[in-house]
């Protein structure tokens, strides 16, 4: 007998029918109050050496069919450690592994999450840092609390430099980025940290919509609002999240924004920029080439060989995070995106793009940052 159950934070499946272990059809739920589908998280217990075999049936109906080719499924007896299941397959309608269970249970996922509750330990931790403050900016449409840390002080002459991530929930790559981004800022206590911090005061939003994330869904919030197409005109009802954080922006200023995020179909690590942005032409296009050129030295992740086609001169549209903020800062701000599948300009066999790897990128981007932290 197989039992399986979504009903834990960032849980996302429907029991089509489980009566055979061979034959075990499943669908991934909608987003609330919306059409986007394609995270999955959930748990199976079986009896221990059960071999079982599933299928997600609706696959082919989801958001970015294109996203499972080539993928794997990723999966967990712990919670800590994710890894492949090797045998997983997509043939333009369902998406079927199978896995032999070694222990009563197994967690599977789209990608390796990061809990709600991780969050907060990381709030909680941030905060104990004498140069670490913290404070809501408001509450999102379930009233949970959007979260800033500062980090660093504000002094004149300082650049002020916005990361924020988790506008799509279903994409947890973006909160291990934040967590090695804030490791090395907070806890690591190394030379670069003290150098960038004498340079810059940082604010961080690191999980800009917590309750999709606890809802387990791919790109809305609770209203069924896709955060990143909200930044032309924040509703305080609707998008409550984007509201308070581009109000906050107005408030304090901005020279860089990096808004992280993870992407379906492409096995690659890249930036989308500004292309479109009127103004780009000049300074901005000189900055984000520098910044680019200056990530590429220091990560064999990144690359800019392949990525989303650039907009035309003028062209941008105004409603995603980095456009608008290039916009309306005349600032470099940046969208990053990173894999659900391997990179593959960088294989990790049997794990795929993983935790680890976002929290490295996290790291190399300060690296890059440092480079071109004084001309912004």
């Amino acid at each position: 007998m197989v039992s399986i159950t979504q009903h834990f934070d960032s849980g996302n499946i429907e029991v089509v029918d489980a009566s055979d272990p061979m034959d075990i059809r499943l669908a991934i739920r909608r987003d609330t109050g919306s059409d986007f589908l394609q995270w999955f998280h959930f748990r199976a217990s079986a009896p221990v050496g059960a071999q079982c075999r599933f299928r997600i049936v609706n696959a082919g109906q989801t958001s970015y069919p294109k996203g499972w080719e080539g993928y794997k499924v990723r999966r967990s007896d712990n919670l800590d450690d994710w890894y492949w299941v090797e045998e997983t397959a997509f043939d333009g309608q369902e998406l079927v592994f199978s896995f032999r269970f070694d222990r009563p249970s197994c967690w599977f996922a789209y990608f390796a999450p990061y809990s709600y509750e991780r969050h907060l330990f990381l709030m909680a931790s941030a905060q104990q840092l004498p140069h670490c403050g913290y404070r809501s900016l408001g509450q999102t449409v379930q009233d949970r609390d959007i979260d800033l840390l500062r980090v660093g002080e504000e002094l004149p002459g300082r650049k002020k430099v916005w990361l924020i991530g988790r506008q799509h929930p279903g994409e947890p790559q973006a909160s291990w980025f934040m967590e090695g981004v804030l490791d090395q800022l907070l806890f690591n206590d190394d030379a670069l940290g003290h150098h960038l911090l004498d340079k810059a005061v940082f604010y961080v939003v690191p999980h800009m919509n917590p309750d999709g994330a606890v809802l387990g869904n791919l790109r809305s919030n609770a209203a069924g609002v896709n955060l990143n197409r909200a930044w032309a005109e924040p509703s305080p009802v609707d998008s409550p999240e984007v509201f308070h954080v581009l109000a906050e922006m107005d408030l304090v200023g901005l020279d860089f924004l990096l808004d992280v995020h993870a992407d379906e179909e492409l096995p690659y690590v890249f930036v989308s920029g500004m292309e479109g942005v009127p103004g780009y032409a000049g300074r901005l296009e000189g900055l984000q080439s520098a910044f680019c050129q200056a990530w590429l030295r220091h990560s064999p992740d990144f690359q800019t060989e392949r990525g989303y086609k650039p907009d035309p001169a003028g062209q941008a549209n105004l409603s995603i995070a980095s456009n608008q903020v290039a916009h309306r800062f005349g600032k470099l701000a940046l969208t990053l995106e990173m894999p659900f599948k391997e990179n593959a300009n960088l294989p990790n066999p049997g794990m795929g793009w993983s935790p680890n790897d976002c929290m490295a990128l996290g790291e190399t981007f300060l690296l890059a940052l440092d480079e071109i932290l004084d001309r912004l």
